[in-house]
């Protein structure tokens, strides 16, 4: 067996060598996303345990959503989803970089424009006042997982069109210009229009996850972002700790 060594692997309860034999595999890319994993009876062999003690660790591994189980089929790796904290504002190049990932980013649109009716609504400015305006679309070893349109009160972050949104993003320098302290946004399943599809190379048809978020330096309404997502290789997540 691969990865671990011997006496690593006998230190541990048989169960978990198991799951170990399995995590090793998907890191080493010998079992893919997608792909079925040994069969049950054959893991019970090779490791000399009883098929409920591989059962055992094949249910924790289902239960954390590394592998997916069909009756009478077998067992599969599961295909994995980028994700992102719904709850947090984070830079989605270091989300993407703890996946163990690369992050990239194509610029289409950096420049000053008047706004709408929409976006001074959106901003807390005066229709046809100038606001800073990005377009980007974020990638995750090179497949898109994000687009991003997003406008910018220059009075807050007046140095907004001189950075290189191909070397950092617009949260990260957002952050370091006037920290943010709130958030306000929502989320909906949307179908893309032709040219959001455009930009994540994804399909009219293909539904997609629609975050709208407007940020706060304190009482500043710095920025109003228009995030899209393709929904069949994307998901948001959110934790929230109760108090009683």
């Amino acid at each position: 067996m691969y990865g671990m060594d011997t006496q690593s692997r006998t230190r541990q309860p048989r169960y978990q060598q198991i799951k170990s034999y399995i995590l090793d595999g998907i890191s080493r890319r010998v079992f893919l996303p997608g792909c079925k994993i040994p069969p049950e009876m054959e893991l019970a062999r090779q490791f000399e345990v009883s098929r409920m003690t591989v059962n055992k660790a094949i249910r924790d591994l289902a239960e954390a959503g590394i592998l997916l189980r069909f009756a009478g089929d077998g067992t599969y790796v599961a295909e994995r989803k980028a994700e992102s904290p719904l709850l947090d504002i984070n830079n989605i190049a270091e989300e993407v970089r703890s996946r163990g990932h690369t992050h990239s980013s194509d610029v289409h649109l950096l420049c000053e424009e008047p706004a709408s009716d929409e976006i001074a609504l959106r901003l807390g400015v005066q229709t046809g006042s100038m606001v800073y305006r990005s377009v980007l679309v974020h990638r995750e070893d090179g497949l898109p997982i994000q687009l991003e349109d997003r406008y910018v009160n220059p009075q807050w972050a007046p140095g907004y069109l001189e950075q290189d949104f191909t070397q950092t993003t617009p949260n990260a320098y957002l952050m370091l210009t006037c920290p943010l302290t709130d958030i306000e946004h929502s989320v909906e399943a949307v179908l893309p229009t032709p040219a959001e599809a455009g930009f994540l190379e994804t399909s009219v048809t293909e539904p997609c996850l629609l975050v709208l978020r407007r940020t706060w330096s304190h009482k500043n309404l710095v920025s109003f972002a228009r995030l899209v997502h393709p929904g069949n290789n994307y998901k948001l997540r959110s934790r929230t700790r109760v108090r009683p």
